[in-house]
């Protein structure tokens, strides 16, 4: 096998999807600031049993492992940031209040979570802490559609769900874990005769309200349904009002439900959103409340935010035109360097040519070039070709 061929779903990003990334990341994380999210950044890499206690467990198989040669523990690659984030939030700031932390940094995946995708996602991600209220999920949400304005995405569409449905329904039933999984994906797939056979056993009215689930999916007015349907289960009828007030919040003209989608189940407490484009076969964001995030790291407090992939992001919409240039000649002398000095102050980009190199072709749109009239240096514009 030659020496330079890549590792699978590993790739290089080359320099117009590198500088669409890069304008992606400033972008994000400057939208996040303006709403008072401070940025952290974590190790790429800690101690195995920081990564992979408490919520973290479900990221066990796709964590690079390795042993660290100074100490002999084993340390681990992080396959996701909200783990960190969260005891960043517990141990070294402890604050009482409120913190609004957001991150961007590489993941890596022993194996690609989805069709195509890469295995070292660039991962964006800001979370609330400290506040139980369904105003976290709202700034949450309001924020993840602001990013995806940001990396201009549209047609956007947001699809809300909560796991604390089928938390209610099963309430006082005494089933292990592995039956309430197997009920889950059962859900989570829409399978109807799997779902039938999980919950042979169970109550007969337990029964009917889990397979009303699998019906209770489509616009705004599947909330009325579930009132009429699931609103005498305790608990259920403010797991509804929380769906309702994130939805009025958000005044945005694609949101859907699906009560029957518990896909991290085991990771969120509460409310959980999507976020999907055309083009995209996956959601583009995800996120929710996941208040025991932190419970491991000895402070179990609230906890609601949301993460996306900017590479994934760059792969699902237009390509960003080339950065506009001036070109300019190469060693001129001290009158030259200082008009080119000051061009690159004023934060133009100026590309010396170099001898011998006039006519190729690069990154750059030299739209404009520096031209000597009369002895002094002027930008004038030049005519492009179409190819």
């Amino acid at each position: 096998m030659s020496a330079w061929v890549l590792p699978d779903h590993i790739a290089d990003v080359l320099p117009s999807e590198a500088r669409h990334i890069e304008e992606l990341r400033r972008g994000l994380l400057d939208k996040a600031r303006s709403y008072g999210y401070e940025l952290v950044m974590p190790p790429l890499l800690e101690h195995l049993e920081s990564l992979l206690t408490g919520a973290g467990q479900a990221l066990e198989l796709q964590t690079f492992k390795l042993v660290d040669q100074l100490s002999g523990r084993s340390l681990g690659l992080r396959a996701d940031t909200t783990q960190q984030a969260a005891r960043i939030d517990a141990h070294l700031l402890n604050r009482r209040g409120v913190s609004r932390l957001c991150y961007c940094g590489p993941v890596l995946h022993t194996r690609p979570d989805k069709p195509h995708a890469t295995r070292e996602p660039l991962q964006f991600g800001a979370e609330i802490y400290g506040h139980a209220g369904i105003e976290a999920e709202v700034e949450s949400a309001l924020l993840a559609l602001e990013c995806l304005a940001v990396a201009q995405v549209n047609d956007v569409s947001v699809d809300l769900a909560d796991v604390r449905i089928l938390r209610c329904l099963l309430a006082g039933a005494g089933l292990d874990q592995d039956h309430v999984q197997s009920i889950q994906h059962a859900l989570a797939t829409k399978d109807e005769s799997a779902l039938r056979e999980s919950t042979n056993g169970l109550p007969r009215p337990t029964a009917e309200h889990l397979l009303t689930l699998l019906q209770l999916y489509g616009d705004l007015g599947v909330l009325h349904e579930a009132d009429k349907t699931l609103g005498a289960v305790p608990g259920v009828s403010e797991v509804l009002n929380d769906l309702r007030a994130l939805a009025s919040r958000l005044q945005h003209p694609r949101v859907t439900i699906d009560l029957a989608d518990l896909r991290g189940y085991a990771y969120y407490s509460g409310v959980r959103f999507a976020m999907y484009a055309p083009g995209a076969s996956d959601a583009l964001v995800r996120g929710g409340r996941y208040d025991e995030v932190g419970a491991v790291f000895g402070r179990n407090r609230p906890a609601a935010g949301f993460s996306l992939d900017i590479k994934q992001l760059v792969s699902v919409i237009s390509p960003r035109p080339l950065k506009a240039a001036i070109r300019a000649p190469w060693g001129r002398g001290v009158g030259t360097d200082e008009v080119i000095a000051e061009l690159r102050r004023q934060g133009e980009t100026v590309v010396c040519v170099l001898p011998g190199h006039e006519s190729e072709v690069d990154e750059f749109q030299c739209d404009r070039e520096l031209h000597q009239v009369d002895g002094r240096w002027t930008v004038r514009s030049v005519q492009l070709s179409e190819n």
